[in-house]
Order: structure tokens, then sequence, then C-alpha cells
């Protein structure tokens, strides 16, 4: 319920259940080891700028659009995923 309305509120009609023809954008967690590790600062943006990553254990698969893309939370190197730019262009809003 909690995926389905907000897919609906954001306009993403083809996500936020599990059915036929729809995205199978999934996590796969283990309640009992669901962590958060230290942040870290990498400088790998284009001319040396930083960023903080903060990874979690506890995601055991990651799917997106049916495809596997973490594994133990590694990346699988699938990147099936593309950006979305809206959806609420029939509400008003900018798509």
């Amino acid at each position: 319920m909690m995926t389905r309305d907000t897919a609906r509120l954001y306009g993403l009609a083809d996500r936020g259940v599990i059915a036929p023809g729809m995205r199978a954008d999934l996590n796969l967690i283990d309640l009992d080891t669901v962590a958060l590790r230290r942040p870290e600062v990498r400088y790998d943006l284009p001319a040396g700028g930083r960023r903080i990553v903060q990874r979690a254990d506890g995601y055991l698969a990651t799917f997106v659009r049916g495809v596997q893309t973490f594994a133990d939370g590694e990346p699988t190197g699938e990147l099936p995923g593309r950006l979305v730019r809206g959806g609420l262009a029939g509400r008003g809003g900018r798509s």
C-alpha cells in the first residue's frame, strides 16, 4: 500500500505493486541485519568534486525492471533503469 500510493501520487502508473505488466522494482531486505555503515567521503566526481556515501547492510538483493542490480550490497553491473522525469504532466506538473 505504501509503495502503491506513493507511485500513484507521482503519476507512476507502472510501479508500486507486484503484478503482471508492472516494472518489478524490488528490494529484498533482511530486517534482522539491516544497519547503516559509517559515512565515507569520496572525491570521484568531475574536477575532483566530493560526495558523501553511506552504505547499508541487510539489503540482500535489488531488482530494477526485473533485473538484479545489487547482490548482498554490491553492484552486479546491470543498469536497466533510466532517469524518471515526473509523470505529473497531465496534472499541472512538469515532465
